[in-house]
């Protein structure tokens, strides 16, 4: 009972480790890499290589595969440019084996310290993060050694080594591998528990390469369950994902059929006959072996991929969701990306629907009237789903950048908000202005387009500065914001001088008036959204 008890809690801390110290390398690091690695995507080779490095570092290839089907979901990335990112993502997540093949289980207690003391006394997020890493990186080797003891001592127990040692066929090891895998939701977890069976004798060493090939077939669970309700391009990053570990496995599953010894023999010998260390290294190996195989081929792939999954997106419904998937909503490393590409998505709604009230009051189109008061009911839709995931993500621990960005986008999805409702004020004043035969000036005409032309431009520019979170449009925005002020106090002065000269009636001036405002308070609600992502702004994050 003792064996079992120790062998379940050192593998429940292993556990615990492994998802807590990726989590805080997520949140300490995440954000930051992420934007690295969409720009690091032209080149083949260079993908593969920030892929493996990437996953190396927040230690999870489903993470790096989920976070990649968003960027191709959302546009970020083209499902060529993925392809490089999701090979080298399974170089990276060896990385974790390597590490417990070194054996830190001497040191995990001082690590253990060292990030409690970091978490609970740290002043700074970042610290406090980088303790959690520490804290996981602790745990997980305290987990291995607690395992290691309890794999000894099940050497005493015949009929555990019997169930062991009858593990010879390899159709069985992979699927052991891959059920485990999609347990587990980890194929770095059991790649690490085969490597400490293997060192303690309990698993014969050619079995574990097949328990390998399986491991890799069960790692492309999170990518396929983020991509079940995303868009065809993101569906066929997940099936290159599956593509790459499945071909990976019947063509090593086919080598090591015929030529298992000399493998075994080659694995022995680079390892210093470390089985453990064997277990890493072939896992290692295997990922390089595919990438190298298969990476000349990636146009190959991703034809293959649009055969299988063919036809493109149908026509965008008007009330949905575009970005934010439903399945994702624990998914922290893509959650804010999502929510960002929602929001630009209605920024461009409320930006066309402003101009296109501004077009029916002047022409009194109805069929345009119409459509503004249609566009204003999706960005209220558009509001209230992305207030409700904003609050649903804001309870997850995100990375700290996206954390700090959640404060911002709130206050963005209210100012554009207003901005529909502010066009809809303008379809208002068109169907008045109908009504009541109410017509502006030439003069006064010309001086409500001119400040349009001015708040459209405010608008586009503050929008390019949340979506890109670059500061260079500052003083533009800050130059437009004075001038709409200006225009506002002087065109509400001409008017009244017009009305003064019996040049319009009473009425003609309160619509001019509306709409004057409107347009300055529009602008006002452009400039939020530009300094929402400064910090000293609501929620900012930039300095």
């Amino acid at each position: 009972m003792e064996l079992i008890v120790n062998l379940l809690g050192g593998l429940g801390l292993f556990l615990f480790g492994m998802n807590f110290m990726s989590q805080g390398l997520q949140k300490a690091a995440g954000a930051r890499l992420r934007s690295i690695l969409e720009a690091m995507t032209k080149n083949k080779i260079v993908a593969v290589l920030f892929g493996a490095l990437f996953t190396a570092i927040i230690q999870s290839s489903g993470a790096t595969t989920v976070m990649v089907v968003s960027f191709v979901n959302t546009g970020i990335m083209t499902l060529a440019q993925s392809v490089g990112i999701i090979f080298g993502a399974n170089i990276g997540t060896t990385i974790t084996s390597q590490l417990v093949a070194f054996n830190l289980t001497g040191i995990a207690p001082f690590i253990l310290f060292v990030g409690a003391v970091f978490v609970m006394f740290g002043k700074k997020p970042m610290v406090k993060k980088v303790g959690e890493v520490l804290l996981g990186f602790g745990a997980l080797f305290m987990g291995i050694s607690l395992m290691k003891d309890a794999m000894t001592d099940l050497k005493n127990y015949q009929a555990v080594m019997n169930v062991l040692g009858s593990m010879k066929n390899p159709i069985l090891g992979i699927l052991f591998g891959t059920a485990i895998t999609v347990v587990v939701q980890s194929s770095s977890v059991t790649v690490s528990i085969l490597l400490l069976m293997a060192s303690q004798g309990l698993i014969d060493l050619p079995i574990c390469f097949y328990v390998i090939l399986g491991c890799n077939i069960g790692s492309c669970t999170p990518a396929v369950l983020a991509s079940l309700d995303a868009k065809k391009d993101a569906k066929r990053a997940a099936l290159i994902h599956v593509m790459f570990n499945v071909l990976g496995m019947v063509v090593i599953g086919i080598l090591l059929a015929f030529g298992m010894k000399y493998f075994e023999s080659f694995i022995l010998h680079i390892s210093g006959s470390d089985v453990g260390r064997c277990v890493a290294n072939a896992d290692t190996f295997f990922k390089i072996f595919q990438t190298i195989m298969f990476l000349p081929l990636s146009a190959q792939f991703v034809a293959m991929t649009r055969r299988m999954i063919p036809g493109e997106d149908q026509e965008e419904k008007e009330y949905q969701l575009l970005y934010i998937g439903k399945q994702n909503i624990f998914s922290p490393s893509t959650a804010v990306v999502e929510t960002t590409q929602e929001i630009e998505r209605m920024g461009k709604m409320a930006r066309e629907n402003l101009s296109l009230a501004m077009e029916a009051f002047f022409d009194g189109d109805q069929k345009k009237i119409n459509r503004v008061y249609e566009v204003e009911n999706q960005i209220d839709f558009l509001s209230s789903e992305i207030t409700d995931y904003l609050v649903k993500i804001n309870q997850l621990q995100l990375p700290v950048v996206d954390a700090k960005r959640i404060g911002a986008l709130f206050h963005v999805v209210s100012d554009i908000e207003r901005i529909g409702d502010h066009a809809e004020n303008i379809a208002d004043a068109a169907i008045k202005s109908q009504e009541e035969n109410l017509k502006f000036t030439k003069k006064g005409e010309k001086e409500i387009r001119e400040m349009h032309q001015k708040t459209m431009v405010i608008l586009e520019k503050a929008m390019e500065m949340f979506t890109t979170l670059d500061k260079k449009n500052v003083p533009d925005i800050l130059e437009l914001e004075n001038d709409i002020d200006g225009m506002e106090r002087a065109l509400q002065q001409n008017h009244v001088r017009r009305m003064a000269k019996g040049k319009c009636l009473p009425m003609t001036g309160i619509l001019f008036t509306d709409l004057v405002t409107g347009l300055e308070r529009v602008a006002d609600h452009a400039t939020n959204i530009a300094f929402s992502i400064l910090e000293g702004g609501p929620g900012g994050v930039l300095q």
